[in-house]
């Protein structure tokens, strides 16, 4: 261990006096000589403690720092790249993921103090479990764990968080919250003060999965909660996320006025915030509920060319906007076309959340009842079965209602 520190720590030394354009004269000073500080560089002198600690008061560094198995200065560089690439948009991603690993895994167990060593191992073990590489868990874990020590609460959360939506992805709602429910409790215990941007991310969080397990009362009760909390604190964070579960929950509940008020608010947050997916998200909540509830197919293809001829649709867009068309031309007896475009809807592999998926499973009840409108009775059956096996597993919604409902009418046809 002592050839090691001495190998790293000369190698360390030279690196810090080149960032800061020192020769090895300057670094010297008046009490080492040029020559002796070029050994130390070259590993082939140890220095005294006396000796380190001059060193290290002329590099502005702690002798810790010095004698770090990795330095904090290397590891800024590191997270700083990491950083970038975590934060690709997501429209753009290619092999980000694959880059962050090959950063990070010369350093990954060597990780074991500090905020950048937290960071880098969260943002690691997020990415070996996008990856699907084994030893995440770990990884995250020990994240945890320095995050604790260093007290650094919404980091700290945003893993448990990460913890919950693992199992969301895998569709284990029931776990998924229980997950949360507990990492929060946790937190909660450990701290007096809980900032307002992590309790939101908890509340937004919470009362999403509530839904998904169809717990409605709960998740009513927590998104209330966490809108009160923002006005309360004029803190908007997530505001607009809760406002869209408020407006699905009007919808589902058949509250127009509700579903109108709510809407409004995200279009005033997307207007105060310039945010682009507050534009987008009123125009497709409208076209839905023309086309889901009150079966105006007219006034719902006016909605969808209008907003698709001054916009251009981003790719996790298209699939909604081809769900809603497909519903129009049903509804307009134009079958062929219908089959036609709910053949171009594809679920997206980040869309888990049962609204979601019941949405787009409605696609083959659709599809089934086109091909019925034709008289081709085989394919609808197949249609329909389809969407029942994908639906069953989900809490009741009115999408689970209008696929069983479907289901029973092309039974008895």
């Amino acid at each position: 261990m002592e050839v090691f520190l001495l190998h790293t720590l000369g190698e360390r030394i030279r690196s810090l006096r080149k960032q800061r354009k020192m020769t090895l004269e300057t670094l010297a000073g008046d009490q080492l000589t040029k020559g002796m500080l070029s050994l130390i560089e070259n590993n082939k002198a140890n220095p005294s403690m006396e000796s380190l600690s001059y060193i290290a008061e002329r590099l502005g560094v702690e002798v810790s720092e010095l004698l770090e198995e990795v330095s904090t200065q290397e590891l800024r560089e590191v997270l700083e790249k990491t950083e970038k690439l975590y934060n690709t948009e997501f429209d753009k991603l290619t092999d980000e993921y694959q880059q962050i690993i090959a950063l990070i895994d010369p350093y990954a167990d060597s990780l074991t103090q500090g905020y950048e060593a937290a960071r880098l191992l969260e943002i690691y073990s997020r990415s070996l479990h996008v990856e699907k590489k084994e030893g995440w868990q770990e990884y995250s874990d020990k994240a945890a764990q320095i995050y604790d020590q260093l007290n650094i609460i919404p980091r700290r959360s945003a893993i448990g968080i990460f913890r919950s939506l693992v199992k969301f992805t895998e569709h284990n709602y029931e776990s998924a919250l229980a997950t949360l429910l507990k990492e929060r409790s946790d937190i909660e215990a450990r701290n007096v003060f809980i900032d307002p941007m992590t309790r939101l991310d908890f509340d937004y969080m919470e009362a999403a999965l509530h839904y998904a397990v169809g717990d409605a009362k709960e998740a009513i009760r927590v998104m209330n909660n966490g809108i009160e909390f923002s006005k309360e604190k004029q803190v908007f964070y997530r505001i607009d996320h809760l406002y869209r579960l408020a407006v699905f929950h009007a919808m589902m509940t058949g509250d127009e006025e509700a579903m109108k008020y709510y809407v409004r608010k995200i279009e005033l947050y997307g207007e105060f915030a310039d945010d682009e997916e507050a534009v987008y998200f009123p125009t497709y909540v409208r076209t839905h509920y023309l086309t889901s509830y009150k079966k105006s197919y007219e006034e719902a293809l006016d909605l969808i060319n209008s907003f698709t001829n001054e916009n251009e649709l981003a790719n996790y867009q298209t699939p909604y906007f081809y769900m809603e068309k497909g519903k129009v031309l049903y509804g307009l007896e134009k079958y062929e076309e219908a089959i036609e475009c709910f053949q171009s809807v594809t679920i997206a592999d980040y869309v888990h959340h049962p609204f979601d998926l019941s949405i787009f499973y409605e696609k083959d009840a659709y599809t089934a009842l086109c091909h019925l409108a034709l008289g081709e009775e085989d394919k609808a059956v197949e249609a329909i079965d389809k969407a029942v096996e994908n639906i069953t597993p989900m809490p009741r919604t009115p999408y689970k209602d209008f696929i069983m409902d479907t289901y029973e009418l092309i039974q008895n046809s």
